[in-house]
């Protein structure tokens, strides 16, 4: 069986402004993510599913149906604030979605073979889901997921700080803990920076980051259903918690449940975290079809 392609579209975009995963940066008018589905296709992927909000379908449909019919299979998920809480009393204010890793929960029962998940607005390369691929379909089971490890200097932004997820990782490739550090930036000297509380630490360019590019078995679902349960108990009445895919990795990793394996890759990310970033992108785009990466038209 094929693995599947999960992808998180149903954020916000609340430092961005406006609906990013629709936007046009190819030169035949390519989001982001079909340069994401176009290298999963090729990599070997069988299915492709949309996490959204259900307001979103028919813009989805829109913009993705046309171009994907006969080369790959697509589903839709949607991401609601009711979806697996067991029945609780939503408080009133609580309006943004309950994070990613309660997204990827809401395809139970639509995914039942080992996927990938990735963000719908970040660019990945095609490495990465080679890699990915290579893993889903060899490397995992039950008790075995993996994420894929980008290096820090090659997923920065020249238009601000960025929050990254800094990876330790142990000597057999086993992830032990993911470190958010936020306002990571590259100084005036150079130098790769993050601040905190007690003040600036300097972080190595070759340390491994999330960008929310993971392999799951599917038995993650049930793991993560009781994850969220617990999470729910205590966080259900602050209207700014969110159940992110690390809080599932953590525990699974920290309880002896399993192993993740940080898979490294080279490639260049490259996302548009502020609207600034957009040109840069497109550029980046430009690019990669000028050197033959990318066809001109993906889908023609």
């Amino acid at each position: 069986m094929k693995p599947t392609l999960v992808i998180l579209a149903a954020g916000m975009a609340s430092r961005y402004g406006s609906m990013k995963q629709t936007q046009s940066f190819g030169p035949s008018g390519e989001t982001i993510m079909e340069y994401s589905i176009y290298d999963a296709i090729k990599a070997g992927f069988g299915k492709v599913v949309f996490i959204i909000r259900e307001e979103f379908v028919d813009l989805f449909k829109n913009a993705f149906e046309a171009k994907l019919t006969g080369k790959v299979e697509v589903d839709y998920v949607f991401q609601k604030l009711e979806s697996y809480t067991g029945g609780r009393a939503i408080p009133a204010e609580r309006t943004k979605p309950w994070g990613t890793a309660h997204a990827v929960l809401c395809c139970k029962g639509k995914v039942n073979e080992p996927f990938a998940v990735i963000n719908a607005d970040d660019f990945y390369g095609s490495d990465g889901f080679v890699k990915a691929y290579q893993f889903l379909t060899s490397g995992v089971n039950d008790t075995t997921y993996a994420i894929i490890g980008y290096e820090l200097k090659k997923t920065l932004s020249d238009n601000g700080s960025v929050s990254r997820g800094v990876c330790a990782v142990d000597a057999e490739g086993n992830l032990t803990d993911v470190n958010e550090r936020t306002k990571i930036y590259r100084n005036e000297q150079g130098i790769i920076t993050y601040e905190d509380e007690q003040g600036l630490h300097e972080v190595s360019e070759n340390a491994s980051v999330s960008m929310n590019f993971w392999g799951f078995a599917p038995n993650v679902f049930a793991y993560s259903e009781k994850l969220f349960s617990e999470f729910l108990d205590k966080q259900i009445d602050n209207p700014k918690s969110e159940f992110f895919i690390p809080i599932v990795a953590d525990a699974f990793v920290k309880s002896g449940t399993g192993n993740i394996k940080v898979i490294p890759t080279g490639a260049q990310w490259f996302g548009v975290t502020y609207k600034e970033d957009a040109p840069g992108v497109q550029a980046s785009i430009n690019a990669l079809v000028a050197s033959g990466a990318y066809p001109d038209n993906l889908w023609a």
